[in-house]
């Protein structure tokens, strides 16, 4: 898909992924490109992490390495995640300025990779979370997928500002 064709979001690189990983938060179908996906595990409980935003479920070690758990959920200002049998962890890699996080997103189903060419501009309201966290609305038949641009729904500039905020506001309780 190039930037040219009538079918590419506004502001979306010329090589935008066209193949998206699709998965549930709630009763909504998201869709993050497979670009960035590293891989997909079960569920595992978090350890946590004191002092960290909401969305910040906690960490896993995977293989070694220390990997944050967000709660999507959480993320777009909604209710955490129940854990159920279907829950997993999405293992992504987003940019971090000129570095690489490596993330573990906490979805409650994944559904399929699909393939989606009609995709159009994140819409002005209405998506229940913020338009910069969306690289646009897939088509697939009759329904849409909110396309997130992960590199700035999970940015760690974001989360160290919203840990900020978290500590100032228990600072502020404790007063």
């Amino acid at each position: 898909m190039t930037a040219h064709e009538p079918s590419a979001p506004s502001g979306a690189p010329d090589l935008a992924p066209d193949q998206f990983l699709t998965f549930l938060l709630g009763k909504e179908m998201f869709g993050v490109g497979i670009l960035g996906i590293k891989e997909i595990i079960e569920y595992r409980t978090p350890t946590d992490v004191p002092m960290m935003p909401p969305a910040l479920r906690g960490v896993i070690n995977l293989r070694g390495a220390v990997v944050p758990v967000v709660d999507l959920q959480q993320r777009f200002g909604r209710a955490a995640s129940d854990v159920t049998k279907r829950t997993c962890i999405v293992i992504v890699e987003v940019a971090n300025g000129n570095e690489r996080q490596v993330l573990g997103l906490l979805v409650d189903a994944v559904s399929e990779v699909l393939e989606i060419a009609d995709i159009a501009p994140a819409p002005a309201f209405g998506a229940g979370i913020r338009r910069d966290f969306i690289h646009g609305m897939g088509k697939v038949g009759e329904r849409f997928v909110i396309l997130l641009d992960a590199d700035a729904a999970l940015s760690t500039q974001e989360f160290v500002a919203m840990a900020g905020i978290a500590s100032d506001v228990e600072e502020g309780m404790a007063a």
